[in-house]
């Protein structure tokens, strides 16, 4: 994706471009206000666990949590065979409405489209930790963590 439609795509989804340049902790008060903006993939845990396999073992992918209380997620297994006919395997897209619980620490999500159409209108939980720039998001069903760090601006 080239970079103005990434840009187009997330304005699409109220989704923060720009990322902050101040440290996390002293974005705002609340988990919310710390959570906002873009994040990278950095690895997930356990490799070995169905769900976790499609990402590989060096993922690639951002997930942008913007203000408006819209999220977006992109991630790519860099393993994926390279082909030329489109294929959506090794590849996971989608986006929706997030929001947090403050006192246990968890994200909820609903995704509204998807690059996997089964997932559309489902929610989700997960547990989170944020310590500076690492954010840590578990799924408590399959048990998989994905680590991620904040997206810096570049000047």
């Amino acid at each position: 994706m080239n970079r103005l439609s990434f840009l187009a795509y997330s304005a699409m989804f109220g989704v923060a471009l720009v990322p902050s340049s101040v440290p996390a902790q002293q974005q705002g008060t609340t988990l919310r206000q710390q959570l906002i903006g873009t994040w990278e993939i950095v690895s997930t845990s356990p490799e070995n666990r169905p769900g976790a396999q499609i990402l590989g073992t060096n993922p690639k992918g951002v997930f942008m949590l913007g203000g408006s209380g819209k999220y977006a997620v992109t991630f790519e297994n860099r393993n994926r065979p390279k082909t030329a006919e489109r294929s959506a395997a090794g590849f996971v897209a989608n986006f929706g409405t997030w929001s947090v619980n403050e006192a246990d620490k968890t994200l909820a999500m609903h995704v509204e489209g998807s690059l996997s159409p089964s997932i559309e209108g489902t929610d989700g939980k997960r547990t989170i930790s944020l310590n500076g720039d690492e954010l840590k998001v578990t799924n408590p069903e399959t048990k998989i963590t994905i680590i991620y760090r904040r997206v810096r601006a570049s000047n």
